[in-house]
């Protein structure tokens, strides 16, 4: 295995976000001293894993001299992922067809994500447009694994999960339409909660969408660095036609009824995950919940088709505005081949657009049904094992997309119906691998969530990429 990661005997030594800003409060290591330690192993380990898409040292530097923020995270090291906007900061969505412009204000996401006090170091790279979930870009290059760097960092939050895996920084925004959150904290050996749908702001253009499947969130190494994010963020911004998430510390007390499937509507996950999916039901029944197989999720037979459609209504939108959106050097022709082939297929079946929208907000009433039964549903958080680099590179249209939907089988269902789940790198392959576990449940219940994974994590403690090997 090539394995590259990050951590030493520096100012951020193993602790997660909650421990640096305690050690930073408490006066054991500086904002400073945090800061540089962050970019001396961001300048080592991103030659290797091609991680990082914008870097802002300098202004980090900046931010970390001045006189510190109030935000619980104050002078805590994170990255943006660059598909939000930040002012000073170029936002390219994983392309290179236009020419970099920065961003005249920070969005409506950043705001928030800056008033927890965390010290942004620049963007990470990302798919193009988060359309695949690998970002192996023609010419900007793959974003490899840090457990191994034959293999992807996956899904389009990938180089906010490389970062965050190899120990360059404790927690960095990620974001998630079809699974970006969920996937690579699978593939990255850490922790990725997609929120329920309007838990945490968006910027005006996602607000938009006429199904609202993208979420704003984190990754992280520990449940405790993400419910504390999902504190802080509370306490700055909330939805009030949510349930609170609160201040969630500890598991819950309560015993509850999981539903489990280790098959997709498409396909059976393969006999490595479904055993590690089955082995993880069976703590759960150890830890006195009751678990019951079901046959896969509530969903009609023309999800997958439908979801493909609208993700390519999503590809055309972004090519037909882009001039308006990047200006006149916005070149089509130097999009890759899966954004293009999204554009060529929706273009022909715009017809059906109109119920595919109506099949898919259908999607919210099948699941609500779904945990009138169940509390928390539990599948594999992906069909197969990361795959190498090259398996998903955007090159032919037809087979990435083919891949695509046979790899990515049960992430995007939370998406369409706004409910939140949490992958846990709960298992491994028998090569070492991260394998990811997803809890889902209903719309407004993360506490929930994040009390059971609390439990899991207690009874299960997942692998350090810094143990020997």
């Amino acid at each position: 295995m090539r394995r590259v990661h990050a951590f030493g005997d520096d100012a951020l030594g193993e602790l997660d976000a909650v421990g640096l800003s305690e050690a930073i409060r408490a006066g054991w290591v500086s904002r400073a001293d945090v800061v540089e330690a962050a970019i001396a192993r961001a300048e080592a380990v991103n030659p290797i894993l091609n991680a990082l898409a914008y870097k802002a040292f300098d202004q980090a530097r900046k931010i970390a001299s001045a006189n510190p923020s109030t935000g619980f995270f104050s002078g805590v090291p994170t990255f943006f992922k660059d598909n939000v906007d930040v002012a000073g900061q170029p936002t390219m969505r994983g392309a290179d067809a236009w020419t970099p412009f920065n961003a005249a204000v920070d969005g409506e996401f950043t705001r928030l994500y800056l008033a927890t006090g965390l010290t942004p170091l620049g963007k990470t790279q990302m798919s193009e447009f988060g359309f695949s979930a690998s970002a192996e870009h023609p010419r900007l290059g793959p974003v490899r694994n840090p457990w191994d760097t034959d293999y992807t960092a996956a899904a389009s939050s990938s180089g906010s999960a490389a970062f965050v895996a190899a120990g360059v920084v404790p927690i960095a925004h990620a974001n998630d339409g079809g699974g970006s959150i969920r996937i690579p904290a699978a593939c990255n050996g850490i922790v990725g909660l997609k929120p329920s749908r309007g838990r945490l702001p968006l910027d005006a253009e996602l607000r938009r969408m006429p199904v609202g499947i993208v979420a704003n969130g984190v990754l992280t190494r520990s449940v405790r660095d993400t419910a504390a994010f999902y504190r802080e963020a509370e306490r700055i911004w909330r939805n009030p036609k949510l349930a609170p998430i609160g201040d969630v510390t500890e598991p819950g007390r309560q015993r509850l009824r999981i539903a489990v499937a280790t098959r997709s509507i498409l396909r059976e996950s393969s006999p490595e995950l479904r055993e590690m999916t089955l082995k993880t039901a069976g703590l759960l029944e150890e830890l006195g919940h009751r678990v019951e197989h079901i046959q896969h999720q509530p969903l009609p037979d023309s999800f997958v088709d439908d979801f493909i459609l609208y993700w390519g209504f999503l590809a055309l939108a972004q090519v037909r505005s882009g001039r308006r959106a990047f200006g006149d050097s916005f070149d089509r022709n130097k999009l890759d081949a899966l954004t293009l082939g999204l554009v060529r297929h929706t273009s022909r079946n715009l017809h059906r657009l109109p119920r595919v929208i109506l099949r898919l907000r259908g999607i919210r009433r099948r699941m609500a049904e779904l945990y009138q039964t169940y509390d928390a549903l539990l599948t594999p958080t992906l069909a197969d094992p990361t795959p190498p680099i090259g398996h998903l590179a955007p090159t032919d249209y037809q087979q990435v997309i083919d891949r695509l939907t046979d790899w990515v089988a049960f992430t995007p269902v939370q998406n369409v119906s706004g409910d939140p789940a949490i992958s846990l790198p709960l298992a491994q392959t028998v090569d070492g691998m991260p394998l990811g576990m997803m809890l889902a449940a209903d719309v407004g219940q993360e506490a929930l969530l994040l009390e059971l994974a609390y439990e899991l994590e207690d009874a299960r403690p997942w692998a350090r990429i810094n143990a020997a090997v």
